[in-house]
C-alpha cells in the first residue's frame, strides 16, 4: 500500500469529525441523552447536567469514514480499526445504561473490566502472530528491539486496558480527553511516517484530525460530550495503534497525562483506605486543579502543553 501523507488523512477526519459531530447533536438531545454529573463531583460540574453525551460515536465514524475514503486500510489497520470499534461499543453500552436509568453509573466496574481484558487478550494473541513485530517491542532511548516471548500477551492486554482506563479516567473536564489525544496521536501519525509504518500512523493521523474537528463542540462550555463511547476508543485505538507500531513502551511517555491520571486515583483510593487521609483534594487529577481554584479551561490547557512536552521528550528518545 502507498503510505497517505497524515496531512491528507488529518484534514478529512477534521472536516468528517466537525460534520459528523454537528450532525449527532440535535439526534443526541432528541433521544435525550443527556449527562448525569455526579453528586460527589465538583459542584461547578452540576451546571453541565443535561448536556447530550454519546457524542464519541460521531468521532468513532469519522475515523472509520476517513480511513475508507482515503483507502489507508491495511491488515494492521484493520486490526486496529476492529479494536477502536469493539471499544467504543463497549462504552456505548455503558453509557447506555446510564441514559435509560438516568444516573452516572453504567455497567458494574467487574463488568467492564472482564469485558475489556477478553477484548485485549484477543487483540494480544492476534499481534503475537500476526504483527510484523511479533513479540517484539522498541525499547525507548536505546531503541532496539526486546523480544518479550510468552510473556507478551499478558504485558500487551495490560497495555491496552491500563490505557482504555486512563484515558477514560482524563475524560472528566470539556475538551481535555479530545485535546490531549489529538497531541498523543499526532506524535504516532509523524513517527510513523518517519518510520514507514503506515498502518499506525495513517490511523493516528485520522484520529488527530477526528479528535480536533469534535474538539469545536466538545471544546469549554461543551455541546456535547464524548461519553465511555468515544473515550474508552480513544484508548483501545490509540494503544493497538502504538503496539502495531512496536511503540507500546511509548506511551507511557507520550501519554504522561494519562497516567498522571489514573495514578491520582489508584493513590487516593490507596491512602484513603489505608489511612483513612487523601492525597488529593479530589480524584482524577484534573479536578485537585480545580479544587485548587484553577480555571476549568487552563487546566485543559495545562494538561494539552504537558502532553505535546512528554511528545516531544518521546521524539527526542527517538
Amino acid at each position: 500500500m502507498i503510505f497517505l501523507q497524515p496531512g491528507i488523512l488529518i484534514i478529512t477526519g477534521f472536516l468528517s469529525g466537525a460534520a459528523l459531530t454537528r450532525l449527532i447533536i440535535p439526534f443526541l438531545k432528541k433521544m435525550r441523552t443527556g449527562q448525569t454529573i455526579r453528586e460527589e463531583g465538583p459542584s461547578s460540574h452540576q451546571a453541565k447536567a443535561g448536556t447530550p453525551t454519546m457524542g464519541g460515536a460521531a468521532l468513532i465514524a469519522a475515523v472509520v469514514f476517513t480511513c475508507l475514503i482515503t483507502r489507508a486500510v491495511s491488515a494492521e489497520m484493520l486490526i486496529i480499526l476492529i479494536s477502536f470499534v469493539l471499544f467504543g461499543l463497549l462504552g456505548f453500552l455503558d453509557d447506555y445504561i446510564k441514559v435509560t436509568k438516568r444516573h452516572n453509573l453504567g455497567l458494574r466496574a467487574w463488568q467492564k473490566l472482564m469485558i475489556q481484558v477478553v477484548i485485549s487478550v484477543l487483540i494480544a494473541a492476534y499481534l503475537s502472530y500476526f504483527s510484523i513485530f511479533g513479540t517484539m517491542a522498541r525499547i525507548p532511548a536505546i531503541n532496539e528491539f526486546r523480544d518479550f516471548g510468552i510473556w507478551y500477551v499478558p504485558f500487551i492486554t495490560f497495555v491496552i486496558v491500563a490505557m482504555v482506563n486512563s484515558v477514560n479516567l482524563t475524560d472528566g473536564l470539556d475538551g481535555l480527553a479530545a485535546g490531549a489525544t489529538s497531541i498523543a496521536a499526532l506524535f504516532f501519525a509523524v513517527t510513523g511516517t518517519v518510520l514507514g509504518l503506515s498502518g499506525g500512523g495513517s490511523f493516528c493521523a485520522a484520529l488527530t484530525g477526528a479528535c480536533l474537528g469534535f474538539l469545536i463542540y466538545n471544546r469549554n462550555p461543551a455541546r456535547v460530550f464524548m461519553g465511555d463511547t468515544g473515550s474508552l476508543a480513544l484508548g483501545g485505538g490509540l494503544a493497538v495503534a502504538a503496539i502495531t507500531m512496536g511503540m507500546e513502551l511509548y506511551l507511557p511517555i507520550v501519554g504522561f497525562v494519562y497516567v498522571a491520571e489514573a495514578l491520582s486515583v489508584i493513590i487516593q483510593v490507596v491512602s484513603f483506605k489505608t489511612t483513612g487521609r487523601r492525597v488529593f483534594k479530589m480524584s482524577p487529577l484534573h479536578h485537585h486543579f480545580e479544587l485548587l481554584g484553577a480555571p476549568e479551561k487552563r487546566v485543559v490547557v495545562m494538561f494539552w502543553v504537558f502532553t505535546a512536552a512528554c511528545c516531544l521528550a518521546g521524539l527526542k528518545l527517538l
